[in-house]
């Protein structure tokens, strides 16, 4: 059996970790498979460029331009569907293929032409709608039947809406493919069998995290950052802040919270997001190193995750797995990443809730290390990532 997985990244960021992730397990069991991937070079072995960060952000201004994302990068696509014809893989398992990396007309023409057996994980949603990845936030249904006039369509095109034009495009590419679905959440396998997609079969995998490196690590986080002893820490975490991540919660929390009894700390932010947070929360730029990021989770008294479009959230998952109980919103999957041992979920934008729980699990400790820690064993990598393996096996020799 050959495997060749196909995403954005390498080694880098999420996807290309879970990529990686799952190579290192098929190399275990001596199983010949390559990543290929378009944008920041990787030393991975196993990792075969097929475009540049220069071309990748010219692909994007053409998009932006002609309003067709996901259908540029004609060199890129070539090179990979190159390396397709050399490996000749018995699977080709997608990930993220919308970083202005592909030309989907070209790639999936290609894929039915050969009978190419497919495992595709959906992230996230571009896979089934026009333009976006994400549409719970605008209370958008569009995608069951046909995107158009898309009022996102401003962060994926310049001039031209052509969200009809895609989605019919999209609908007709993915149709007719041997093709088993995998989602990280059980929330993001119901969407699907709402959409297009419906008839194909779903499996739900969840991304799992590396617990070697997520488990209570203790450090002086306070001292360094001259927070009091007794003083709680409540804590957030995200790669991008804005309003789908909850910033403007933490925006409100600072002015509610009692600053003699809590700090809040958010990390991943960067110089715009800091001219916009109050003197009275500590902010940290994002850090690739995750064992400093286990430090401030297990630093902290809660973490809260007030996110308002979620496939899975495994930043919940990286909170408990550290000893640390999670507050989050009711969206998307982010719920499926705790039970009622290690942390509450809240109706998404109600801050009183937010307020009177931090405050309940600060002071009454309903949530103890060990049931947190107990509940993040669900999400060991290595035993999620086996799971592909499985799926791999399954479609070979069915």
């Amino acid at each position: 059996m050959k495997v060749v997985q196909i995403n954005a990244t390498c080694g880098v960021g999420s996807t290309g970790r879970i990529c990686v992730g799952i190579s290192e397990q098929l190399n275990a069991q001596q199983i010949e498979n390559y990543i290929l991937y378009s944008s920041k070079t990787s030393g991975y072995p196993g990792g075969l460029q097929c475009s540049t960060d220069a071309d990748i952000k010219l692909q994007s201004l053409k998009s932006h331009v002609f309003g067709n994302y996901g259908f540029n990068s004609q060199k890129a696509t070539k090179k990979m569907i190159q390396y397709l014809e050399e490996i000749k893989p018995d699977i080709v398992h997608l990930h993220n293929i919308h970083g202005h990396d592909c030309d989907l007309g070209l790639l999936f023409s290609y894929f039915k032409e050969k009978k190419q057996k497919l495992v595709w994980t959906f992230h996230d949603c571009w896979t089934f709608t026009a333009y976006c990845a994400y549409f719970s936030m605008c209370n958008c249904e569009k995608w069951k039947s046909g995107c158009f006039n898309c009022s996102q369509k401003n962060q994926f095109s310049f001039l031209f809406d052509k969200s009809r034009e895609l989605f019919d495009k999209k609908k007709k590419l993915f149709t007719g493919l041997d093709l088993t679905i995998v989602t990280p959440s059980k929330w993001l396998c119901d969407v699907v069998k709402e959409s297009f997609f419906k008839d194909y079969p779903v499996r739900v995998i969840y991304n799992g995290i590396d617990l070697d490196i997520f488990k209570p690590t203790e450090s002086d986080f306070k001292k360094r950052y001259n927070v009091p002893m007794d003083k709680k820490i409540v804590l957030g975490v995200s790669l991008e802040w804005g309003q789908r991540k909850g910033l403007d919660v933490f925006l409100e929390l600072s002015k509610r919270l009692d600053d003699k009894k809590y700090q809040i700390v958010l990390v991943g932010t960067n110089p715009e997001t800091d001219k916009l947070l109050p003197d009275n929360v500590i902010s940290i730029h994002r850090t690739e190193s995750q064992k400093e990021l286990a430090e401030i989770y297990t630093a902290a008294d809660v973490f809260v995750n007030p996110t308002r479009d979620e496939v899975l959230g495994l930043v919940n998952i990286e909170a408990i797995a550290c000893g640390t109980p999670v507050i989050t919103f009711n969206s998307g999957g982010s719920p499926e990443c705790i039970d009622k041992t290690c942390g509450v979920v809240i109706d998404c934008d109600d801050v009183d809730a937010a307020v009177e729980q931090i405050g309940f699990i600060c002071t009454q400790k309903p949530f103890d290390k060990e049931s947190c820690i107990k509940y993040a064993e669900n999400f060991d990598k290595q035993q999620n990532f086996r799971k592909y393996l499985d799926v791999y096996r399954e479609i070979c020799f069915d």
